[in-house]
């Protein structure tokens, strides 16, 4: 009886179909949403809208995966980078929004906290604003780093430098020096 050896191989890049697309937003689908969900963009962009224009630049972009990371990590960094795009493009499109909280909630909860950090890390530089965004997605330092083309101590270093930064801004904001 000959030898017959199992192998199981996934598609090289140029083999990956609309299924094999499929699958790769299932498995990020969560990390997609909450990247999308971490930029502003203006009142005109909806969730939807955003989501829209990641799976754009996810497919245009999937055949063109070597695997020389990981497929999260190239999915969060495709996904940053389309969202940084289009904030650039609506910074240069609107001039000034004024923004309404439609919410009588106390500016305590939760909720504005958060709200009130995302608008908070909106106004950093965009290296530091991708960064810090990476981290509280859960991303380790080492990821960040392959990321962002850092290294983990210049990572290490900006993430506690945003911090500090952000707890600064946060309490000036709230007058809780």
């Amino acid at each position: 009886m000959p030898n017959v050896e199992t192998t199981v191989t996934t598609p090289s890049h140029s083999e990956r179909t609309e299924k094999d697309f499929d699958a790769m937003l299932l498995r990020n689908k969560a990390m997609l949403w909450h990247v999308c969900a971490d930029y502003s963009l203006g009142r005109e962009w909806s969730m939807e809208d955003r989501m829209q224009e990641v799976m754009v630049s996810l497919w245009r972009s999937f055949g063109q995966f070597e695997g020389r990371s990981s497929e999260k990590t190239w999915v969060w960094r495709v996904a940053t980078n389309t969202m940084l795009q289009l904030r650039r493009k609506a910074d240069r499109s609107i001039v000034t929004e004024t923004i309404e909280n439609d919410t009588e909630a106390d500016a305590g909860t939760a909720d504005e906290n958060l709200r009130q950090l995302n608008q908070l890390i909106d106004t950093l530089p965009e290296k530091e604003s991708t960064t810090i965004r990476a981290f509280l997605d859960g991303f380790s330092y080492k990821e960040i780093a392959d990321m962002t083309g850092s290294t983990v101590g210049a990572v290490a270093m900006r993430i506690a430098r945003t911090k500090r930064r952000l707890k600064q801004m946060f309490e000036k904001e709230n007058n809780t020096y």
